[in-house]
């Protein structure tokens, strides 16, 4: 099924049906652009930042783990950056009193809003008599400054001196523990810290499902290495995470690499190229690799007072480190994941037979296998096989309706084998195991049964 042929409502219904992604705060009328992970859900997301742990960090002979606050002291936004810069450019229309980003405006409207200033997006907007969505005016009010962090208060009183923000992402908990984990670590050039946690943005236009929203999740590395190396390290960054999502089944066609031109560039950065997928709703960026430059260590040095030089014992020189960062949202890929596998496919033309299928990688998928007696009266068998495959993986048993349907329940969800109990079972100690993809069956021995879906789930 071609990616152009997939809509975001089948995706949306898929997921809430199957219990995948559920509206946050249903039962009190929701609460805007806010999910939760369901009971499949929850166990394909751990999957996909388990799969990342493991890449990144458990097999790399570079990189280390941390999981730092998401409270922090304030002067870190400060000094990254965030409490003075770190703003959507908004606009009102006056007529009917909503209210949109400039960026987006002009995006929507066919145009490049990279690299643009405020005055250069307003003119671009009244040039182009770019109309309001909701209404169609074009009656907007000027461009303003919105900080997007979430901020709250530490202690007793709500006033400044207690005010503190949600972090908007997880690198700054990664610098300012550069010193830390290089010492206790015992870490030499080049080495990286991985993280995977939550982050807070407060988008005013949030939207396409989890793609964004204002809670999220990110898995980021930030790779330190020595200046005049960096570049060569950029360029390793960015076919490993190509190669991490081609790993794992996502199809080629629909992922693209964009390097971002010279005005687009963030101006202490070297080189930034996104990663990006495309949806059903258009491309959307999915992982951004940037060559950081010494820019971060050098701003928490010079603000904290604190030396964020590198010793190298090799030349005998101490140096602030560049930094590598391959920053990836967790809620995005997964999305994208699931998009990627999703597919409609024709069984029998004539008796207008299609089944869902969802073709996920079984490292990914929610469950490995399902166990499913032929018959309620083989239930208890079938559950000996389940109890002793539940101890390495996550298995579903289900004995209810006819085992066509149960098949097609199991390739909704992107279970990728199915373990049937038959009578035979009983007198030549086998089970009937079918393949999600190819619907081809095997004979495998009960005995057999771990390792053989052990070989096949490995990742």
């Amino acid at each position: 099924m071609k990616a152009t042929d997939k809509t975001m409502e089948k995706i949306v219904a898929l997921c809430k049906n199957r219990g995948f992604v559920y509206s946050g705060s249903e039962i009190y009328g929701g609460l805007s652009n806010t999910w939760d992970y369901g009971p499949l859900g929850v166990e394909f997301k751990n999957n996909v930042k388990k799969a990342w742990m493991k890449k990144f960090v458990q097999e790399s002979p570079y990189n280390v783990g941390l999981d730092s606050a998401i409270l922090m002291n304030p002067q870190v936004w400060v000094a990254s950056g965030h409490v003075g810069g770190f703003s959507d450019p908004l606009m009102d229309c006056k007529d009917c009193k909503t209210r949109h980003r400039a960026d987006k405006l002009i995006e929507d409207a066919g145009g490049d809003p990279n690299g643009m200033t405020f005055e250069q997006m307003s003119e671009y907007i009244r040039e182009n008599n770019i109309k309001c969505p909701d209404c169609g005016s074009s009656n907007f009010t000027d461009i303003r400054k919105f900080n997007l962090m979430f901020k709250t208060f530490q202690g007793v009183t709500e006033d400044a001196k207690n005010e503190i923000y949600l972090r908007p992402e997880t690198a700054q908990g990664i610098f300012v523990n550069f010193q830390n984990v290089q010492r206790t670590a015992r870490k030499k050039l080049p080495f990286g810290v991985c993280q995977v946690g939550k982050s807070f943005r407060n988008e005013i236009t949030p939207g396409n499902f989890t793609f964004r929203t204002r809670e999220f999740e990110q898995m980021e590395c930030e790779f330190f290495c020595k200046p005049g190396t960096d570049l060569d390290w950029f360029y390793y960054w960015k076919d490993f995470c190509k190669n991490w999502l081609l790993s794992l089944g996502m199809t080629e066609e629909n992922l693209r690499l964009r390097d971002h031109e010279q005005e687009e560039l963030s101006f202490y950065s070297k080189a930034t190229t996104d990663i990006e997928f495309l949806f059903p709703f258009g491309w959307g960026e999915l992982w951004g690799i940037a060559d950081r430059t010494d820019y971060d260590l050098k701003q928490h040095q010079d603000h904290s007072g604190k030396d964020m030089t590198y010793f190298d014992q090799e030349t005998n020189e101490h140096y602030i480190p560049y930094v590598i960062e391959p920053s990836l949202g967790a809620d995005r890929v997964a999305l994208a994941f699931l998009c990627d596998a999703y597919d409609e496919e024709v069984v029998d033309a004539e008796k207008n037979d299609v089944r869902v299928v969802m073709h996920l990688h079984p490292a990914l998928a929610p469950f490995k296998a399902a166990v499913l007696p032929l018959s309620k009266k083989l239930s208890d068998e079938a559950r000996e096989i389940f109890s002793n495959l539940a101890s390495d993986f996550m298995v579903d048993f289900d004995d209810a309706g006819s085992i066509g349907k149960r098949y097609r329940r199991q390739d909704e969800i992107g279970t990728p084998f199915c373990i049937t109990y038959d009578f035979d079972s009983r007198e030549d100690g086998c089970v009937t195991v079918r393949d999600r993809d190819t619907m081809d069956q095997e004979r495998v021995k009960i005995a057999d049964l771990s390792a053989w879906l052990a070989a096949r789930v490995k990742f």
